[in-house]
């Protein structure tokens, strides 16, 4: 099985209301398209671990980490940040959410899989160092990506984001790190509305218009984070795999398909064999509209399955 799948049933519980679009109906809707498509068995099953204190503030202030513990609530919700709540069950989401990018990193660095997709909620992309952002609380991705750093001492890391929305997180986190290389394509002008002029020199943004669609998307893929991926010869490559750019999404208006996204898999599978060992750990991000984000992650992984 050289594909891991990585989730936790509290990712679940993380309620933030039922006319929320981040919501639990995501992952339900992801795991019932892999077990009609035949690839749910072919999978190596985790649950996500816990991350540790020691993890999270690799990437995370420590005021921050202590103001998400002291406002996780017993019961209703509480806002972070006016696009972000947490329930009851949200901060141990988040926890299992970060620690399984750390648990991906440890079974492709022991050579268990050769990739990995962390099927969790909530997602990390928009959160910052200091505070939570579009619906992330903890930035999952960058998590894994200091784990790999840390831990396994490795001097070059890709993170390939191509969620509607730029990663803005993840490159306030990185900004100073030469280790690590960030890619992001997205829709622009778009939320988190990104300066282009402010992007730190390790980060390669990718603004998309509106109605880019496949060929749109696919041209930049070639002409812009190919090349910048080949120059940079990642020793292990991250994706923020999110999936509302889909042309059934109302989140973004990119209109993409699962040929789109599985496309791209392949692309990146070609880097991470040449460069990179064929590591890859690939965090689910955004993507709201249940029927096409199971599609299009069953397509993902369909690709990384081989």
């Amino acid at each position: 099985m050289r594909t891991a799948y990585i989730s936790h049933p509290t990712c679940l519980r993380h309620e933030v209301g039922s006319h929320h679009p981040e919501n639990p109906s995501r992952l339900h809707a992801v795991e019932d398209r892999l077990i009609a498509a035949g690839l749910m068995d072919l999978l190596r099953h985790h649950e996500a671990p816990l991350v540790t204190r020691e993890q999270l503030l690799r990437v995370h202030v420590e005021s921050y980490v202590d103001r998400v513990e002291s406002e996780a609530p017993g019961e209703g919700l509480v806002m972070l940040d006016p696009d972000t709540a947490m329930g009851p069950h949200t901060l141990e989401a988040a926890r299992r959410a970060a620690g399984a990018a750390v648990l991906a990193v440890d079974l492709v660095m022991a050579g268990k899989v050769e990739n990995a997709f962390c099927g969790v909620r909530p997602p990390g992309h928009h959160a910052e160092a200091d505070r939570a952002m579009g619906f992330c609380i903890f930035n999952n991705v960058a998590v894994g990506a200091a784990h790999a750093l840390a831990h396994y001492g490795l001097e070059r890391v890709a993170i390939v984001d191509f969620d509607v929305h730029h990663g803005n997180g993840t490159e306030n986190i990185f900004r100073r790190e030469p280790r690590v290389r960030f890619i992001s394509l997205f829709q622009h002008p778009w939320y988190p509305y990104v300066d282009l002029d402010q992007c730190p020199a390790n980060t390669l943004a990718v603004p998309l218009k509106a109605s880019s669609g496949g060929s749109g998307f696919r041209e930049a893929v070639d002409k812009l984070a190919l090349p910048a991926l080949d120059a940079f010869a990642p020793e292990m490559l991250f994706i923020s795999a999110g999936f509302d750019g889909h042309r059934e999404e109302d989140m973004g208006q990119l209109g993409l398909v699962e040929e789109d996204y599985a496309w791209l898999t392949r692309q990146l599978m070609t880097i991470a064999a040449r460069h990179a060992g064929n590591r890859i750990v690939s965090v689910l991000e955004g993507g709201y509209e249940p029927s096409p984000l199971g599609r299009s992650v069953t397509e993902h992984i369909r690709v990384l399955l081989g």
